[in-house]
C-alpha cells in the first residue's frame, strides 16, 4: 500500500444489485483495539449492515467483525453496534432523507485510508424484481462482450 493510499477491506457488493444507490460519503467508525487487529487481517463481513439513526447519532448494524484469534479476555463482540463518526449536518441529511420515505443507508465499503478504519456509505433504494432481472441481463451482455463469446 502506497503512502497515504486506500486498501479495501469489504465490499458489499450486493448492494448494487439490491439498492439503487447514490450519494456516497466516506465516514470514520469508533472501533476497539481487538477489532483494528481484526481488520488488519482482513476480516469483516457488511453483507448484511445497514446504518440506523437514533438520539443524533449514527450507529451501523450488523457488521461482523470477526474475534482476534490473539487476543484475551478483552475481546469484542463480533456484531456488535459501531458508532459512525459523521458531521450533524451530515446526520441531519441522511435522517430527512429516510424519514420522507422510501430510503435507506448502506455500507458499501470499509478499508484503511492513512491508517484509519473509514466506511463508505451511501444512500439506497429497494430494486423491485424486475429492476434486478434488468441488472442481470445488463451484466450478462456485459461478460459476453468482454469474453468474445457469442451465442451462434
Amino acid at each position: 500500500m502506497a503512502k497515504g493510499g486506500i486498501k479495501i477491506i469489504a465490499q458489499n457488493k450486493k448492494a448494487s444489485f439490491n439498492y439503487f444507490l447514490s450519494d456516497f460519503t466516506e465516514c470514520g467508525i469508533a472501533l476497539r483495539g481487538t477489532e483494528i487487529k481484526s481488520l488488519r487481517v482482513h476480516n469483516c463481513n457488511i453483507g448484511d449492515a445497514y446504518v440506523v439513526f437514533r438520539n443524533g447519532e449514527a450507529e451501523l448494524l450488523n457488521v461482523h467483525i470477526p474475534i482476534y484469534e490473539q487476543g484475551n479476555i478483552f475481546n469484542h463482540d463480533p456484531l456488535r453496534t459501531r458508532k459512525l463518526l459523521l458531521h450533524k449536518k451530515e446526520i441531519r441529511w441522511f435522517s430527512d432523507k429516510i424519514q420522507k420515505g422510501g430510503f435507506t443507508v448502506v455500507p458499501t465499503k470499509v478499508y484503511f485510508s492513512k491508517g484509519k478504519v473509514k466506511v463508505e456509505i451511501a444512500l439506497a433504494k429497494g430494486k423491485k424484481a424486475y429492476d434486478k432481472r434488468e441488472t442481470i441481463k445488463k451484466r450478462d451482455i456485459e461478460r459476453e462482450i468482454k469474453g468474445g463469446r457469442y451465442d451462434d
